[in-house]
């Protein structure tokens, strides 16, 4: 918005000719989702405590001690995070750009699903909130429209291929099956940060690294200099997502600030599943599908978890986790709840560094 009204004003008046740079528009979008955060999240957390008799359900069948830590924590704290990021994208991007409202739009149609199913569980009392299959159909339903939308957006030959990393030419056509290629890259962004939202703090702070690397491939894939000395795919307009991402970082560090332990909210499916496909539908656009599994390994990680759980359970009847997620077996072996969440935050980095090596390693 702001770049519409303020930027046709530089020839008046030169300091506007700021608005132009995505740097400087990313960087008031970090900082506008953080305010944003700040002042409504105290007044958001209080009327979501007074709504949610008791907070959100604990799993009996989880760790012993989140009956007693957590029990009474509010959920859909996500609706924070999306209200800061939304704010912060509609403010400072160019809101002409159809990546941003493909993005955006999936991101807020994925919020309220997780908004139906943590409202069932605050409401009913029971964990379980939605049933799974029509989660799931909602889900793809959803993702399928955006991937039609994300191809007609795309240039040729960009619309129906898959980049590989660490091969600067490399494009495979896929024709139609990408769309189905990019609802499983979605779908499954979604639901591995859904996986991984188990304790305070563990899941925002690797969905902001990963955030921050795509703000900045966003930025060079949509450079044709900077795209062409590094020998990337280059997709006009799509360095507008750096916009998108400097506000999920900015809305994500400020949901942190609620969420650091002893967490005042959890973001409950509201925010998981909405943050997770954000980030599948910017790595579709820039074509870093590939390089999102990277960044994201620990989703990645804590999702194989708990396949290999019920697969091993079902095939031998033996666990191979004494509980699954990943995160949940650490807590059956006595580590305490920070020492997770820091190490796994650890591991998000060196994961981030890797996806970025990605990008010069060709």
């Amino acid at each position: 918005m702001l770049f519409h009204i303020l930027f046709p004003l530089a020839d008046q008046f030169a300091l506007l000719n700021v608005f132009r740079y995505l740097t400087f528009r990313t960087g008031g979008a970090i900082i506008t989702a953080l305010i944003i955060s700040f002042v409504v999240g105290p007044s958001l957390i209080r009327h979501l405590k007074s709504r949610q008799n008791g907070g959100q359900p604990i799993r009996d069948d989880g760790p012993e001690s989140h009956l007693l830590s957590k029990k009474g924590t509010p959920t859909m704290g996500g609706l924070l995070i999306l209200l800061a990021m939304s704010g912060a994208t509609l403010l400072w991007a160019d809101l002409t750009n159809g990546y941003i409202w493909a993005t955006l739009g999936i991101t807020i149609c994925y919020g309220t699903i997780g908004f139906l199913d943590d409202y069932i569980k605050v409401s009913r009392r029971d964990s379980r909130g939605l049933p799974v299959k029509l989660k799931l159909i909602l889900q793809v339903v959803i993702a399928a429209a955006t991937a039609f939308w994300i191809m007609t957006l795309l240039p040729d030959p960009f619309s129906s291929t898959l980049a590989v990393p660490f091969f600067k030419n490399v494009l495979i056509d896929l024709g139609w099956f990408f769309a189905v290629f990019a609802v499983l890259v979605m779908v499954g962004a979604s639901n591995a940060v859904n996986i991984t939202d188990g304790l305070d703090g563990l899941a925002i702070v690797p969905v902001m690294i990963a955030a921050g690397v795509f703000a900045l491939i966003a930025y060079l894939a949509g450079n044709s200099v900077f795209s062409n000395y590094l020998q990337l795919h280059y997709v006009p307009g799509s360095g507008e997502l750096a916009v998108f991402c400097g506000a999920l970082v900015g809305g994500g560090l400020g949901f942190l600030w609620f969420n650091a332990p002893p967490a005042k909210v959890f973001m409950g499916d509201t925010g998981s599943l909405s943050l997770g496909v954000a980030l599948g539908a910017v790595s579709v656009v820039t074509k870093h599908e590939l390089v999102l599994a990277i960044v994201g390994g620990l989703f990645v990680l804590e999702t194989v978890s708990v396949i290999v759980q019920v697969v091993s359970y079902k095939l031998t009847g033996k666990r191979v986790f004494r509980m699954a997620p990943l995160h949940h077996h650490f807590e059956k072996k006595g580590w305490a709840e920070p020492t997770i969440v820091i190490r796994f935050w650890i591991i998000a980095s060196i994961l981030a560094l890797v996806g970025l090596s990605t990008l010069k390693l060709r």
